[in-house]
């Protein structure tokens, strides 16, 4: 942070930091800023530069002007190009978009901050969080990027966010739906012959949850007895966390166990809808369901932190470390599982992502950008019978009601097997959004003790700071 005390910049002067700051990015030595200049009363920001794009060629950075409240000269390395210092003791790297933003917000919104740090004291390692309201957008992180490291999780992290794949699965085959390619209450069987399904399971059983296909990760089965799945937790999960499964294995490992129930008639979450579902997409499009993303969905709204990594194991810089808690001969040990293998959890909960893109997603998705309005409310209509955690599910989402003061809110959450667990909520208008990301570390924690955390960052975000109850 640069400052000019509260005097201000004469034009001449503004004149002459401009072409210093042009002549300091033209030289190579640094590849862009950002400036925060005031005159008259006006503030508005101003970016230096060349950015690269994703196939190496460089283009201009674009000016964006927007009000703030500052009265001085601000500049920092913009993010994402090299590794800038920062200000604050022990931390490693800085998101200055989310510095930016925060300056622009013009809050530290200490209700945040609250229900953040509450998750750290409970035991987790590191949490970061993004907030975008009427009150401008706010990213901030608490604890620990990495065990035997000062340095907090970077506020434009990369992360693994489970089940929160879930939404986009669905938000694509919707769109197949709307484009007349798939009928949602058509058997999905005529499809997928290869698997011998049953054909009263149609598309929109796979969405919500009632196919009553085994869950390949472990179920229950009707009377309450735990029935084992694919490795997928514990010392075994642990052990083979770098296995490659290919999505067509996960479903016949399903489909080797029997049904929980008829098709249609009562509601159970299984990872197994939506790698089929994932396949449903492929055979429809003939492409991946990686290629149909980016063409639908990740380069309209350019959403560049979020991939689909296949059997790729390494998460994409920056990242925060998660890790895993388990007993071995009776003691007790940590691993870092930072890197494992999601194909596990093809479709169903593999992709990797940001607070920024999901917060992007999220809002397009309920903002009506990328469904017709009669299949964003066939994707908001709850199964009663659902379980009731996050509110009731719809089609690759829970609709939850927090009460009269707080409205309902949309929202998937998920975890893969281990490390990492990731929020995704919205307003029914896109308008206000949460998402976060949560990692493990070395601590034993209560679990009985996150439904009253979550609550309380939930209603810190869409209920004016309300305490949780």
């Amino acid at each position: 942070m640069m400052e000019q005390g509260n005097r201000g910049f004469s034009a001449a002067g503004l004149r002459r930091l401009r072409e210093v700051l042009e002549r300091h990015v033209g030289s190579g030595r640094i590849p862009g800023l950002v400036a925060l200049f005031s005159q008259g009363g006006a503030t508005h920001a101003e970016a230096f530069g060349t950015i690269r794009r994703d196939n190496g060629a460089l283009r201009r950075r674009h000016t964006i002007f927007r009000p703030v409240a500052v009265t001085a000269l601000a500049a920092g390395l913009l993010a994402g190009t090299t590794a800038p210092a920062v200000a604050t003791a022990g931390a490693a790297a800085a998101d200055s978009s989310a510095a930016v933003s925060r300056a622009i917000a013009g809050r530290d919104r200490p209700e945040l901050q609250k229900a953040v740090q509450a998750f750290i004291d409970a035991g987790f390692l590191g949490v970061q969080v993004r907030v975008s309201d009427e009150r401008g957008e706010w990213a901030g992180s608490a604890g620990q990027r990495k065990l035997a490291a000062s340095a907090k999780p970077p506020t434009n992290g990369h992360f693994r966010v489970g089940s929160v794949t879930k939404t986009f699965v669905a938000t694509v085959v919707l769109q197949l739906v709307a484009e007349g390619e798939i009928g949602l209450d058509a058997p999905v069987a005529g499809h997928l012959p290869e698997f011998g399904l049953d054909r009263r399971i149609t598309v929109r059983m796979l969405l919500q949850h009632t196919s009553g296909l085994f869950n390949y990760t472990g179920d229950l089965d009707p009377d309450g007895t735990w029935v084992p799945g694919l490795p997928a937790t514990g010392k075994e999960w642990l052990d083979n966390r770098f296995h490659s499964y290919r999505p067509q294995e996960l479903v016949r490992f399903a489909l080797s166990k029997p049904a929980k129930f008829a098709p249609g008639t009562d509601w159970s979450y299984s990872n197994t809808n939506y790698t089929l579902a994932r396949l449903l997409i492929e055979k429809v499009t003939g492409r991946s369901f990686d290629a149909e993303l980016k063409r639908r969905i990740l380069r309209p709204l350019d959403l560049k932190g979020t991939v689909v990594p296949g059997n790729r194991a390494q998460l994409p810089r920056p990242y925060a470390h998660g890790y895993f808690r388990y007993q071995d001969a009776g003691q007790w040990k940590v691993a870092d599982v930072s890197r494992q293998n999601p194909s596990l959890l093809a479709g169903a909960g593999d992709m990797i992502s940001t607070t920024k893109d999901l917060h992007t997603f999220f809002s397009a998705l309920n903002g009506g950008k990328l469904l017709p309005a009669e299949l964003l409310v066939e994707m908001r209509t709850p199964h009663p019978k659902s379980d009731p955690l996050y509110g009731r599910y719809g089609l690759g989402m829970f609709v939850q009601d927090l009460g009269p003061a707080c409205g309902t809110v949309l929202n998937h959450n998920g975890s893969p097997p281990a490390g990492y667990a990731a929020l995704m909520y919205s307003s029914p208008d896109g308008g206000k959004t949460l998402t976060a990301s949560l990692t493990a570390g070395d601590a034993a924690l209560d679990l009985t003790t996150y439904p009253k955390l979550l609550d309380g960052l939930v209603k810190a975000a869409f209920c004016g700071g309300q305490a949780a109850s």
